[in-house]
């Protein structure tokens, strides 16, 4: 890789995305540890490096997985590195299905440095075009707990429409959830 070369599967003005490895537990796990208020109680990121080194090996070998990071493109703001920047948030496509189904499930966090700044937007919105682009699928959905503000907004704000209702969909901090069920398919980018 030429020594200006990105990482980054794909880059906004302010981020750009590029799949986790295992050097980036110390950076990942010290900001899911700040940012453990903002997550509870709608999701558990791994805040230990044995922890992140489980959660990331499933993302990098799993092939209905795939893992991303949203990493800012300005070096100089969090600690970050020289070809990655500081890890914003984090985009994992669950449950891949290739065949005629062509899908996949999305979950995602925002870490407390990056909240409320169209960080996680603009990183929601490469992932989506990049599974919609060099990942071929066609229908990506997120479920989300109705009283989760933020999670919604985002998902609207991304072009997801909102599908129905699962009662006590996922166990999720002790108890069954309900959730909400959010989708985009590829003809909405072009057609919206």
């Amino acid at each position: 890789m030429p020594h200006n070369a990105s990482r980054h599967l794909a880059e906004g003005p302010r981020v750009g995305i590029r799949h986790f490895t295992y050097e980036d537990g110390a950076e990942f796990t010290a900001r899911a540890r700040e940012s453990k208020d903002l997550h509870h109680p709608w999701l558990f990121p791994p805040d230990s490096v044995q922890a992140y080194e489980a959660y990331a090996a499933r993302l990098i070998e799993d092939p209905t997985k795939a893992g991303f990071l949203i990493c800012e493109k300005d070096a100089d703001k969090g600690s970050g590195t020289a070809d990655g920047g500081a890890i914003a948030g984090f985009v994992n496509i669950n449950n891949i299905v290739h065949g005629g189904f062509l899908s996949g499930a999305l979950g995602y966090g925002a870490f407390a440095h990056a909240a409320g700044r169209g960080l996680m937007r603009e990183g929601l919105d490469l992932v989506v075009r990049y599974a919609f682009g060099p990942m071929r699928l066609h229908r990506l959905e997120i479920n989300v707990q109705p009283g989760n503000a933020a999670s919604i907004a985002l998902a609207r704000a991304c072009g997801f429409r909102l599908e129905g209702f699962s009662p006590r969909m996922l166990h999720i901090d002790g108890a069954w959830r309900d959730h909400q069920r959010w989708a985009i398919t590829a003809e909405s980018l072009t057609s919206g």
